[in-house]
């Protein structure tokens, strides 16, 4: 950075990327007044495309041109939602996951017009979720309900439901949600032992140039230790299983009392006949997340998950 003041923060310009950018400038401003934070927003690819986010190569499609940015110099730091990172390739070269922020609201939620929790939903109510981790626990535990493809951001996907035509309802993050301030349209929360969460969910992650240790300094001041530990064993289990966008994967850690974390995995058919459940315990997030995906692999992992990909969101 030519001005050792300026920090500039690249993002996607939807309007959850930039409160998350927000969130970091807060805290930015709270514990380096010093410095000043120059946004840099930009459209991705996934933003722009309406099909089958497969045919971009999966979830990627959000942050390639953004980790290009970062990569080419043009910005110095990047915010990502965690679950929005490909678990199957690794970082672009010369750059690092340098702070996790402190983990939100890990659930899904539902949201109807109505009121009505998911329990309460009629047969053949559609469902509006891409989400294969969703789609088959829907069919594990609510087979009577119908889910129905949606793409777009979290107002995108609002706005439709509002049009009343294609969508009873949503599945949607409780923490996204809660980021753009629309918390009051979530009608029910979904349990995590129930609904288990996607890879990484609620937290966000600061990444910047492995060589640029101002900044990484800079993001390091921010991290939170236990949402790293949580977070880096329920990455490494995914990176082992390579699962992608279109990859039926749930998983979360928590940190339990002793010290330990726990690390329980699944991965289920898109119909919900087949479920592979793995709890562990370990002391270290890579030795958890690499024992909870041999125990999945052990379980039949790989079959479920080398099947035809299908459209995620």
């Amino acid at each position: 950075m030519s001005d050792s003041r300026l920090l500039r923060i690249g993002t996607r310009n939807s309007p959850m990327a930039l409160a998350q950018v927000e969130r970091v400038r807060v805290m930015l401003a709270d514990r380096h007044p010093e410095v000043t934070v120059d946004v840099v927003s930009m459209s991705t690819s996934g933003d722009r495309w309406h099909g089958d986010l497969a045919a971009l190569g999966g979830k990627g499609a959000f942050s390639k041109e953004v980790d290009g940015a970062l990569v080419a110099g043009d910005v110095d730091l990047v915010v990502h939602c965690v679950k929005d990172v490909p678990g199957d390739r690794p970082a672009p070269a010369g750059t690092v996951m340098a702070a996790y922020l402190t983990r939100d609201d890990v659930r899904d939620c539902l949201v109807h017009p109505g009121g009505l929790r998911i329990e309460q939903l009629p047969a053949g109510a559609r469902i509006g979720t891409s989400a294969v981790r969703r789609v088959a626990q829907l069919a594990l535990h609510w087979p009577h309900l119908v889910p129905v493809a949606i793409r777009g951001n979290a107002n995108s996907r609002l706005a439709k439901l509002d049009a009343a035509g294609m969508y009873d309802a949503l599945l949607l993050a409780a923490s996204g949600l809660q980021r753009i301030g629309q918390a009051d349209r979530i009608t029910g929360p979904l349990d995590v032992e129930t609904m288990v969460p996607a890879v990484g969910s609620g937290t966000l992650v600061l990444q910047c140039r492995d060589d640029d240790t101002r900044t990484r300094d800079l993001a390091v001041s921010l991290n939170d230790p236990r949402t790293e530990q949580e977070t880096v064993a329920e990455r490494t289990m995914l990176h082992i299983l390579q699962g992608s966008c279109h990859s039926p994967i749930a998983a979360l850690a928590r940190s339990e009392p002793d010290g330990r974390l726990g690390l329980r995995a699944r991965v289920i058919s898109l119909d919900g006949k087949t479920v592979l459940d793995v709890h562990e315990w370990a002391a270290d997030p890579i030795t958890l997340g690499t024992s909870v995906a041999a125990a999945l692999l052990r379980q039949g992992a790989r079959d479920l998950l080398d099947l035809p990909a299908h459209e995620s969101a």
